[in-house]
């Protein structure tokens, strides 16, 4: 997963995949996927739109020791809005912290685009835990990953959209509207896209 930021125009680092209705794999049925990652070697991204199920996050700070029991009520003050995302199914143990850029860990922070940031340690949980970590963050178990070249076929067989990421889009803890906000985004109606995949 050590890819790091291309900057070349023709890779998608910072913009949004919107899973088209088609989508083959169940895993990623009406995803949104922030890229963090797009090179010639491949590409990472966080699925923003879909919770891990009956987990929060002042329950995975305590489960994990980053804060104490004693701590509970504070944190659910603190941080008791933020989901906890299934990031995608590769290294579904591990967390991944996409934030504002008004915090850095060095040699940690993958500086990315337009004011984001992804930080993958634990550092970043005890920072958010005190109140000391980002003005806005969402943490996800694991990512979405393809091998090269992987996406770029995905995209041509309609099974992907790609457009520019919205901060405020992936920080939002509505997270059952982003699927349809992100089509509306670029100016697609949900409700006229096909649920076929074809080709013109």
């Amino acid at each position: 997963m050590q890819m790091p930021p291309s900057g070349d125009p023709s890779y998608l680092d910072g913009q949004f995949l919107v899973a088209m209705p088609g989508m083959a794999d169940e895993r990623f049925a009406r995803a949104v996927i922030y890229v963090c990652a797009h090179s010639a070697d491949g590409a990472m991204g966080i699925i923003v739109n879909k919770p891990v199920s009956d987990l929060s996050m002042p329950d995975l700070l305590l489960q994990l020791d980053v804060a104490q029991e004693a701590d509970a009520i504070r944190l659910r003050e603190r941080v008791g809005h933020m989901p906890v995302l299934m990031g995608g199914p590769v290294e579904g143990r591990r967390g991944f912290v996409l934030h504002t850029d008004d915090f850095h860990i060095a040699q940690s922070t993958l500086i990315i685009d337009d004011g984001i940031c992804l930080t993958a340690t634990v550092e970043i949980l005890r920072a958010i835990a005190s109140g000391a970590g980002p003005a806005s963050a969402v943490l996800a178990l694991g990512y979405a990953g393809w091998q090269a070249g992987q996406l770029e076929s995905e995209i041509m067989a309609n099974g992907w959209l790609n457009c520019p990421a919205d901060p405020a889009l992936i920080f939002n803890t509505d997270l059952d509207a982003k699927y349809e906000r992100a089509l509306r985004g670029i100016g697609i109606d949900p409700a006229m896209l096909s649920g076929s995949v074809g080709r013109a």
